[in-house]
C-alpha cells in the first residue's frame, strides 16, 4: 500500500474538509496544492465538498461538453503540472467521434480550440466557492486517478441561469462525498537506443506529408517523444536553452507574431491561436496576461527544450517543444497557420533567434 493509499483509507470527507479548510486560511494553497499537501487527488478533495458547495454530475460528459454553448462566453482552463493555459470564449462547434473502443472530441473555433480524448473523462462536479468577488461557479471534470482533465468558469459575460439549469438537469443521482480512484498508469519507459530503427525513423520524418502523422510515426517505430529529438539530428530536433519559451513569447510580443500555444492535459489539449502582449513575471512563473488569453508556465519545471521541424504538403512547420523532468509535455509552440498554408516567416525568424542549449565539454 503507498502513501496516498495509505492516507486515502484513513481520511473521512469531513476530516478531509477540514484539513483543506486549515490549508487555504493559513497558506493560501489553491485545491490542486492543498490536495497534494493533504496526500490525496484533487478530485477526491472536490468529491468531499459534494453537499456542500459542491454537485456530483451525472457520468455524461459528452452531453454536457455538447450544452456548454448555452452558458455563453465562459472561461476555459486546462493544465498540467507546470502550465495552466486560460482562455475565454463560446463552446461552439462541438464534434465527438468513436473510433473502436476511444472516443474523442472536438471544439473548433477562433477562441475555445480543444482536442478531447473522452476515455480520461470519469468525473464532473459543479463547484460553487465563494470567493472576495462574489460565489465563483465553475464546471470541473477529472480522470479515473482523480487528476483534473479540464475546467469551465463562469465569467461576467456568462448566463448563470442557464448554469443552474445545467447541473439541475445533470445532477448525479448519487451526492456521495467520495469517489473510487484508481492509480495513475506508470510512464512506459524508452526502449534502448540500440534497439531502434532510426534510419527508418528518419526516413518516415522526412516523408511526413501532416503534422498529426508524428506521434503514429513514434508509436509505429516505438520511440519516446524526446528519445527521438535526442538521436535524429540537429536539422530535424535540436535542443535550446531552457529560457526559449520565454524569449519566444517576449519576440513574438514585440514583433506582433501570432502565435499558437498547446498546453495539455490527460483527457484533453487547449489551444491558444493570436497574439500575446502583457507579459508579466511573478516568481517562478512568466505569464501572459491578455484579456482573452491568460498563460501561466512555471519555469522552474522546464527540464529541456526543443525546436523541431516537419515536412508537411505546406512545407516545413517550426515547433517549440518544452518538457519536464519526466520528459512529460508541458506547452508546444508553433507560428499562426492554417492547413494548406505555409508557416509564417516572422514566427521562423523568432525560431532563428532563440538561444542553443550549450554543450559543456568534459575532459
Amino acid at each position: 500500500m503507498n502513501e496516498s493509499t495509505s492516507v486515502r483509507a484513513q481520511l473521512s470527507p469531513e476530516q478531509i474538509r477540514a484539513e483543506y479548510e486549515r490549508l487555504t486560511k493559513s497558506e493560501g494553497l489553491r485545491a490542486r496544492n492543498a490536495a497534494q499537501e493533504i496526500g490525496i487527488s484533487e478530485g477526491e478533495l472536490l468529491a468531499s465538498r459534494v453537499g456542500m458547495d459542491v454537485i456530483r454530475l451525472a457520468d455524461e460528459p459528452e452531453a454536457i461538453l455538447k450544452e456548454i454553448v448555452s452558458l455563453g462566453e465562459v472561461m476555459a482552463l486546462t493544465r498540467n503540472e507546470y502550465c495552466v493555459h486560460e482562455r475565454k470564449g463560446v463552446y461552439e462547434n462541438a464534434s465527438f467521434f468513436s473510433h473502436g473502443q476511444m472516443k474523442t472530441g472536438l471544439f473548433v473555433n477562433p477562441d475555445i480550440d480543444l482536442r478531447l480524448f473522452m476515455g480520461q473523462w470519469k468525473y464532473g462536479f459543479a463547484v460553487m466557492e465563494a470567493t472576495k468577488a462574489g460565489t465563483r461557479k465553475s464546471l470541473q471534470f477529472f480522470n479515473g486517478a482523480g487528476l483534473a482533465i479540464h475546467k469551465i468558469y463562469l465569467t461576467n459575460k456568462s448566463s448563470e441561469a442557464a448554469y443552474d439549469d445545467l447541473v439541475a438537469k445533470y445532477r448525479h443521482a448519487e451526492q456521495n462525498p467520495s469517489i473510487e480512484v484508481e492509480g495513475a498508469a506508470p510512464k512506459a519507459s524508452d526502449r534502448p537506443d540500440s534497439e531502434i530503427d532510426w534510419e527508418g525513423l528518419r526516413t518516415g520524418w522526412e516523408n511526413l506529408k501532416d503534422t498529426h502523422a508524428f506521434f503514429p510515426l513514434l508509436r509505429k517505430f516505438k520511440v519516446g517523444r524526446v528519445q527521438a529529438f535526442r538521436n535524429i539530428g540537429n536539422d530535424l530536433a535540436i535542443e535550446m536553452d531552457n529560457t526559449a519559451a520565454r524569449r519566444l513569447l517576449d519576440l513574438a510580443a514585440e514583433s506582433e507574431c501570432e502565435i499558437m500555444v498547446f498546453v495539455g492535459s490527460p483527457g484533453c489539449i487547449q489551444i491558444h491561436t493570436g497574439p500575446v502582449k502583457k507579459l508579466v513575471e511573478h516568481g517562478k512563473w512568466y505569464n501572459v496576461l491578455d484579456p482573452k488569453f491568460n498563460l501561466h508556465l512555471d519555469e522552474s519545471g522546464i527540464s529541456h527544450s526543443w525546436v523541431t521541424k516537419k515536412p508537411t504538403e505546406d512545407g516545413i512547420v517550426t515547433a517549440v517543444e518544452v518538457f519536464d523532468g519526466n520528459d512529460e509535455l508541458i506547452a508546444t509552440f508553433f507560428g499562426k497557420r492554417k492547413p494548406g498554408q505555409p508557416e509564417l516567416e516572422l514566427w521562423r525568424k523568432i525560431v532563428d533567434q532563440l538561444p542553443v542549449k550549450e554543450v559543456t565539454n568534459v575532459a
